[in-house]
């Protein structure tokens, strides 16, 4: 059972913000990863060999991870931005939404590419079962796990 804080609202919004941060250095550092990655695959010998389909979802999945960093960077622009301006209440607000938006492309370009792979290197039909196999385990470790504890704690 959840026990109240004994804070106050300025002391919420800096935990708030302190355990935001958090989330985003991982959150950042995997975008920022998988981003470079992704980058690096047009420099590989057999990347000419890419299927039209294959190129259209390695194109996607870029876009996917430049979003996704981008995303994740955000709340830090939006920080400086409105930094000693009493506006700790909506960096906090926004850069949550932000981190959700991120972490979504991330579960995205996280499928996309588990799809690409298993695709080039084990087929059509394994890049399709790789593919749906990620988006479901991120679903239910993203959204369904939290959701049951959520409900737990009621």
């Amino acid at each position: 059972m959840a026990t109240e804080r004994d804070e106050t609202e300025a002391e919420r919004l800096d935990r708030n913000w302190t355990e935001l941060l958090q989330e985003l250095r991982v959150t950042q550092t995997g975008t920022q990863i998988l981003t470079g990655f992704l980058l690096t695959i047009p420099f590989q010998q057999r990347f000419g060999q890419l299927e039209p389909g294959q190129l259209a979802v390695y194109l996607v999945m870029v876009v996917m991870a430049a979003l996704a960093t981008i995303l994740a960077i955000a709340p830090v622009a939006l920080h400086r931005s409105l930094f000693r301006q009493g506006a700790k209440d909506r960096i906090v607000r926004v850069s949550n939404r932000l981190l959700i938006a991120s972490l979504a492309c991330v579960a995205l370009t996280l499928t996309g590419t588990t799809l690409l792979v298993f695709d080039v290197v084990a087929g059509h039909t394994a890049g399709v079962i790789a593919g749906i196999s990620t988006l479901l385990v991120t679903g239910v470790a993203w959204l369904a796990l939290p959701a049951v504890q959520r409900r737990g704690e009621r």
